[in-house]
């Protein structure tokens, strides 16, 4: 076991007061980082209620707005005033309006969304009735926007005033989703991003995830100390009637949501097989500040306005018909995002898949 298994053990017993934990801090501080021992005592791990909203019968569970999991629900808030069905799946509407709701819901992300022991995030007021309503009215179905338009749910506003200019301007991420025989039901997104140092001595490999603080004074995201940056990684659980049904995790930065998003779609709406939705083509934008660059006065900080990546699979006719609505359209053979997802049926079947072309896989155990 060597090192690294004396440090298993050596935190277990003896936590931030052992050698381990001295290892760590002078690995940081020969390499000019901040962490010392005394952050590794202060640490505790939290169990959060999850933020829901109902979408279909079905309820919908995701992560606080430390993460970006929330811009999911209120894309699905949005979403709801439309009937889906009735444009057809993959159809140009459909892409259309999901990408719309999408942009809207990314710029109130990137506005509001920060570590809510630190700042307060009016999630309440994103997600109610009223502010739903006058930010759908926004959506406009014959053309595609091409601003960052965050609104004002505090004065109950579709537009922030002054709110929102596009800047022009890409990991390592693990997915995984269990559920076993006693209807336990797991969902886990974890990832370091990239880590370019092995850890040293304690064998333990670092994250860069700070990296998504933005360091404009004030920003609910700003950096500040004992504070959690507003991170990607956004695992989603769903119920029915109170009961799990569903597990999903996508690894892809800034796409995760919006490929969970296509996922529950097709599921939800029109009725896809699990191995089914992990394999349709898929859509996003990057239509939204970079979670790895958030900070506004950046030239790199957003990515670009407009934008709809699409895979090259879909019909022409859906293609040609998105790019006449103003969308900045690009087809890619390769796939988005890497989804994997378990869905339990009401006689508690599971049903597991991956994308194999995103070399993802499910197994039974």
């Amino acid at each position: 076991r060597g090192v690294a298994g004396r440090a298993e053990t050596g935190q277990a017993t003896d936590g931030p007061a052992g050698d381990i934990a001295d290892q760590l801090e002078a690995f940081y501080i020969s390499k000019g980082g901040f962490l010392r021992r005394a952050d590794l005592a202060a640490h505790k791990t939290t169990v959060e209620d999850p933020v829901t909203v109902d979408y279909r019968g079905y309820t919908i569970c995701k992560c606080g707005p430390w993460t970006q999991g929330p811009f999911l629900l209120q894309a699905l808030r949005l979403l709801e005033g439309f009937d889906l069905r009735a444009m057809g799946h993959l159809s140009a509407d459909y892409i259309h309006v999901v990408i719309e709701a999408i942009k809207l819901a990314m710029a109130d992300r990137d506005t509001y969304y920060g570590d809510p022991d630190f700042t307060n995030v009016p999630l309440e007021l994103l997600l109610s009735d009223r502010y739903t309503e006058i930010r759908r009215s926004l959506i406009d179905m014959r053309q595609a926007s091409q601003e960052a338009r965050p609104g004002d749910p505090y004065n109950m506003s579709a537009l922030l005033p002054g709110g929102g200019s596009f800047r022009p301007g890409g990991g390592g991420t693990t997915t995984c989703v269990v559920a076993d025989g006693e209807g336990n039901v797991i969902a886990a997104t974890p990832s370091a991003n990239v880590s370019e140092y092995d850890g040293g001595e304690a064998g333990v490999t670092y994250s860069n995830r700070l990296t998504s603080f933005n360091t404009t004074p004030g920003h609910p995201n700003c950096i500040q100390p004992g504070k959690r940056p507003r991170i990607t990684l956004t695992p989603t659980l769903v119920l029915k009637d109170g009961r799990p049904v569903m597990a999903i995790s996508v690894a892809g930065a800034d796409m995760q949501d919006q490929v969970t998003l296509n996922l529950l779609l097709s599921i939800i709406e029109f009725g896809l097989a699990p191995e089914e939705a992990v394999c349709v083509p898929r859509f996003v934008t990057e239509h939204h500040q970079d979670s790895f660059n958030p900070t506004p006065n950046r030239e790199e900080a957003f990515v670009q306005a407009g934008s709809l990546i699409v895979n090259d699979t879909l019909e022409r006719r859906v293609l040609e018909e998105l790019a006449g609505r103003g969308h900045r359209l690009t087809a890619k053979q390769e796939r988005l995002a890497r989804p994997v997802i378990i869905c339990l049926d009401e006689d508690g079947l599971m049903h597991a898949a991956g994308d194999p072309l995103a070399r993802r896989h499910a197994a039974g155990l």
